[in-house]
């Protein structure tokens, strides 16, 4: 590439282009707790804080037990208490269904199987599928087969 032809474009037209290329567009400050600059510096931070860092935060997340944080941590939990989960045979459910995601682990007499609804609109599902211990779910009141909007559910049978 020809640097030196670059040199004499205007300053304006060559922050411009910097910034359509930027990751700065889709990129905020990480907000870690609902002070000032959302906790991320006492200083001026060079990219704009979400103003919704006073809600959404990594404190918020540490406090609400139902937090998607505390939600990973049981997907952790469950990695290490069940063998199944890791090394289980692994068989796709509903192949064709564009809606819900479901596949079942197997091992050694136990039964895992997991069943996600993965839209906005509410999935109905065969009961069948939702046989077993609920060991985890994102709405702690789950029950039948009708799946809320982005609703998960882990069952285990061993």
């Amino acid at each position: 590439m020809n640097w030196a032809a670059h040199a004499a474009l205007p300053e304006e037209q060559v922050l411009h282009a910097l910034a359509v290329k930027s990751r700065d567009n889709a990129r905020t400050p990480v907000q870690w707790d609902a002070s000032p600059n959302a906790g991320f510096t006492t200083g001026e931070p060079w990219l704009t804080v979400n103003p919704n860092h006073t809600e959404i935060n990594a404190a918020a997340a540490v406090a609400d037990p139902d937090s998607v944080l505390h939600h990973h941590r049981k997907l952790i939990a469950l990695r290490h208490e069940h063998p199944v989960v890791v090394h289980g045979d692994y068989r796709l459910l509903l192949p064709d269904d564009e809606q819900a995601f479901a596949y079942v682990r197997t091992l050694d007499g136990a039964t895992l199987r997991v069943v996600a609804n993965l839209s906005g609109e509410p999935a109905t599902v065969d009961e069948g599928l939702l046989g077993g211990a609920l060991v985890l779910s994102t709405h702690p009141d789950a029950a039948g087969g009708e799946l809320r909007p982005w609703e998960s559910r882990v069952l285990l049978t061993e």
